[in-house]
């Protein structure tokens, strides 16, 4: 509480905190949602076990411009979601085999963070486009990723992963359906 008090430490969640940058110590600071999810996932899991995916990948990389109310992390097991305590948001919890997925590691003001690569991402927003609450910017997501991803890779995931069906209706977003 002290560290609180202080402004050296920020409660995000319950039983959460964030180290505040030293260069925001004593000013009004808020983490950004994925930043602070992949913190709370981090420190459960561990840094190396957890990924950024989803519509919150798409943001992390630039294809959401808005902020969003749910951020969803990839997880080696469930977890209940976290509400969190500095604004009305959630940290949705995804189990997957982290191991398996196709991520990179992002810089982020509080550290480096595994996130899907853009190619993961078209197939996951694709796939499950109702995750994370945001369907409204789930296809110009997947449209703005699709053009930056690598075709050869996209094919070779979804058929790893057997997600064809994710890879179809990701090409048919952006306007490369097969006729």
């Amino acid at each position: 509480a002290r560290l609180v008090d202080r402004g050296v430490l920020h409660r995000v969640a319950h039983g959460y905190y964030i180290l505040i940058p030293p260069d925001h110590v004593g000013r009004t600071w808020l983490p950004g949602l994925e930043v602070a999810a992949a913190g709370i996932a981090s420190s459960i899991y561990g840094p190396d076990q957890i990924v950024v995916m989803g519509i919150s990948a798409a943001r992390m990389l630039g294809a959401v411009p808005r902020a969003l109310a749910t951020a969803v992390v990839a997880v080696p097991r469930q977890h209940r979601p976290i509400e969190l305590t500095d604004r009305p948001a959630r940290v949705r919890f995804v189990r997957r085999d982290t191991e398996a997925l196709d991520a990179e590691r992002v810089d982020t003001p509080l550290g480096p963070v595994l996130v899907t690569t853009p190619e993961q991402t078209v197939l996951d927003l694709a796939g499950r486009p109702e995750l994370g609450n945001a369907e409204a910017e789930v296809r110009p997501a997947v449209e703005t990723l699709y053009r930056s991803s690598d075709p050869a890779r996209l094919a070779q995931l979804a058929t790893d992963q057997r997600r064809g069906s994710a890879l179809r209706r990701a090409e048919s977003w952006a306007g490369h359906g097969h006729r």
